[in-house]
């Protein structure tokens, strides 16, 4: 099972897009479709202060007939943030998300943010890691012990 640490190695894109809490949530929203992901995290002086999801927008804004050009961040961004560190592994992350229901995780080490990793990040590696297996299996029955 692999940290959290080797699953952010493992990302095309390493880069943690973020916001302030003063951000005019429609930038927030429109940053998000630009970047085709479905989080970001609201930093204040280099720390994690909440983060603002699809579903934040959904619930928050749509649902509460609210502006999105003039509602800051700060007023719909959930927090506080549970996060995970480098070295907790994908059953741990999996866990967290499945039993909180968030889908999006910072990694942070000594306090410091190093990544993101979200739900698809995590079912990606056990799929992976599943079809090592599987194909590990294959080849033992066949007796393809070269």
């Amino acid at each position: 099972m692999k940290s959290a640490a080797q699953i952010l190695k493992s990302k095309p894109e390493q880069t943690v897009v973020t916001v302030t809490p003063a951000t005019p949530v429609f930038d927030a929203v429109k940053l998000m479709a630009e970047k085709n992901i479905g989080a970001l995290l609201v930093l204040e002086d280099q720390k994690i202060v909440g983060i603002i999801t699809e579903r934040d927008y959904a619930r928050k804004i749509v649902l509460m007939g609210r502006s999105s050009k003039e509602t800051p961040v700060r007023e719909i961004m959930t927090f506080p943030v549970m996060y995970v560190r480098p070295d907790q592994s994908n059953e741990e992350c999996m866990a967290l998300m499945t039993d909180n229901r968030v889908r999006h995780l910072p990694v942070v080490d000594e306090g410091k943010l190093i990544g993101l990793v979200s739900i698809g990040d995590l079912v990606k590696d056990i799929i992976s890691e599943q079809k090592f297996i599987i194909d590990q299996l294959e080849h033992y029955i066949r007796g393809d012990r070269g």
